[in-house]
């Protein structure tokens, strides 16, 4: 299945070139919060109960004409794996990889979703997109085997993971708002039985500049699923992103990015940098 929310908040699926509205056969459609109706489908699957959605006789809308919002507009947590492809190292000179540097956490509050604008925060800092594939825990997963751990996915998604080069943190440079663009949907795990196969591109202003497969990924999806329960307990609605490959690169007001997995989705959003301001004015500067 491909989940979506859209239309402030409606529960989706994906049929052909149309979505049907599953929002009612839901319990607790009313009451879903800001972590919207599809972490409330999650972690009620997550808990045994079987939801079926029955698509005879419900609304329909062309994708077309649907306001597609982020699938998961507020996620417990996003994990992300610094440095897990050998061609980003290299581009980036880096003398270390996720083995050497684990996991970092994004603020949840980065989430945009499709056709939404990508917000530069400074006017002389360079700010780059990174096209990687996301995992959406589907079930309470700790200490997990890389065996076992694909029975702990819900599902994929597309992710970018926006990153401004400057001297702080690294959950710091990421967690900027709307620095996690997220979608257009969630393509449920039985759908990609090896999530380690598939090709990615992520493409600015009309021109690629990220190409790849998962299989380059140095942790795999096993392995990093495995290597992050290992620190932290993961809970349903839970993403990871997998790490980008070579081809990072600044982006401008007014370019248009899009990243294309196989098997996915795609998702592109905008870039508004009419906002950005000089890197030393920004609050807690002490240069100055």
């Amino acid at each position: 299945m491909r989940l979506a929310l859209f239309n402030k908040g409606r529960l989706g699926l994906v049929d052909g070139d149309d979505l049907v509205d599953v929002t009612d056969q839901l319990a607790g459609a009313d009451t879903a919060g800001p972590a919207g109706m599809l972490q409330r489908y999650i972690e009620t699957t997550a808990d045994g109960q079987t939801v079926r959605l029955e698509l005879a006789g419900r609304p329909r809308i062309p994708l077309a004409e649907a306001a597609l919002q982020a699938p998961l507009p507020r996620p417990g947590k996003i994990i992300g794996a610094p440095v897990n492809y050998l061609d980003h190292k290299a581009e980036m000179e880096y003398t270390t990889s996720v083995a050497d540097l684990g996991v970092f956490l994004k603020a949840n509050t980065s989430v945009i979703g499709p056709g939404e604008d990508i917000l530069l925060p400074y006017s002389d800092k360079r700010t780059d997109q990174e096209g990687e594939l996301g995992i959406v825990i589907g079930r309470t997963a700790a200490h997990v085997s890389a065996e076992d751990a694909l029975d702990y996915v819900f599902g994929y998604t597309c992710v970018l993971d926006i990153t401004v080069r400057s001297g702080e943190d690294r959950s710091t440079r990421k967690s900027f708002d709307t620095f996690t663009p997220l979608g257009p949907w969630i393509v449920t795990a039985d759908e990609i039985p090896d999530p380690d196969t598939l090709d990615l591109r992520c493409d600015v202003g009309g021109t690629t500049r990220q190409r790849t497969n998962t299989a380059d990924l140095i942790f795999g999806v096993r392995e990093l699923i495995a290597y992050t329960s290992s620190v932290m307990t993961l809970h349903p609605g839970d993403v990871i992103a997998t790490g980008t490959p070579a081809g990072v690169g600044p982006l401008s007001h007014g370019d248009r990015v899009v990243v294309d997995i196989e098997k996915v989705g795609r998702l592109e959003v905008g870039v508004d940098g009419s906002r950005a301001i000089p890197y030393d004015q920004r609050p807690g500067n002490r240069s100055r």
